[in-house]
């Protein structure tokens, strides 16, 4: 695998939409529990109980969405081998709407790497097709795919074990964005590091970079051990399917005008886009 860090397009407007999801993952993630920054979730054992509370009151799980109704402490799964069995509140988390949690899951992540990882996509493949689909339909584009990936992996996992774990991260909406640049620009050159070549930058085509991410997470999704908990690969292929599709109709729909190759034009004084 390789790891994009910056595409060749150069902007006619700053991608305020990518900016502002960036800088509001960041905010959220840093007030909660998992970032270690808030003395008030006290030492590491609490901050760990802690955390599960907030997942379970903030993040998606498949079965409350399908059924519209908030789990009862005697169905919620317990943690995986090695994290602290925390006492279940008296109820559910009070205040959920698991309808609305399909979106407020999309802004919680459960580590730094998890963070990270995310913004990272999103900071090299956000902005130009925010640039391309303008700034509106981009935010609508991205919440909406997120909640479609959500909701198929909840009706994917109904019958599974899956169905009752708690799902976080932006991974779904941001996949999204990858399957719309890869129909959008699928010959705009990607670079990218190459870990295997202790981490020299090189330069792909992006049908070949997101062509290979996607054919991983299509592989781990079909492989991954459904009783163990992890990372949810089977979002990351929902979540691109529909963007690919998705930017089918945004594109036969006259979207806005694609993003000038640095190759091609001069600097127009804009935001030269992620670096």
């Amino acid at each position: 695998m390789v790891i994009p860090v910056h595409d060749e397009h150069q902007f006619r407007r700053p991608p305020l939409v990518t900016y502002a999801l960036i800088a509001v993952n960041t905010v959220v993630f840093a007030v909660g529990p998992s970032s270690g920054l808030d003395p008030l979730y006290g030492p590491a054992g609490q901050r760990a109980c802690a955390q599960q509370r907030y997942d379970q009151r903030w993040g998606a799980v498949p079965r409350e969405l399908l059924d519209n109704r908030v789990l009862t402490p005697d169905r919620v799964p317990p943690p995986p081998p090695g994290t602290p069995r925390c006492p279940p509140p008296a109820a559910g988390p009070t205040g959920k709407v698991p309808a609305l949690s399909v979106v407020t899951s999309l802004f919680v992540h459960g580590g730094w790497l998890h963070l990270l990882g995310n913004l990272l996509f999103l900071f090299v493949f956000g902005s130009t097709v925010e640039e391309r689909l303008g700034r509106a339909r981009f935010l609508a584009f991205y919440l909406g795919v997120g909640v479609l990936a959500t909701y198929g992996y909840a009706l994917a996992q109904q019958h599974t074990a899956d169905a009752y774990r708690t799902l976080i991260g932006a991974s779904g909406a941001i996949a999204g964005v990858l399957g719309a640049y890869l129909r959008l620009h699928p010959r705009a050159r990607v670079t990218s590091l190459v870990p295997l070549l202790l981490f020299l930058p090189l330069r792909f085509p992006a049908w070949l970079v997101l062509g290979l991410w996607f054919a991983a997470q299509w592989w781990w999704a079909n492989s991954a051990d459904d009783s163990a908990p992890g990372v949810a690969y089977l979002v990351h292929v929902i979540g691109f399917a529909a963007g690919f599709l998705c930017s089918w109709a945004v594109r036969r729909g006259g979207a806005g005008a694609p993003p000038v190759a640095a190759a091609s034009a001069p600097r127009r004084g804009a935001d030269p886009g992620p670096a």
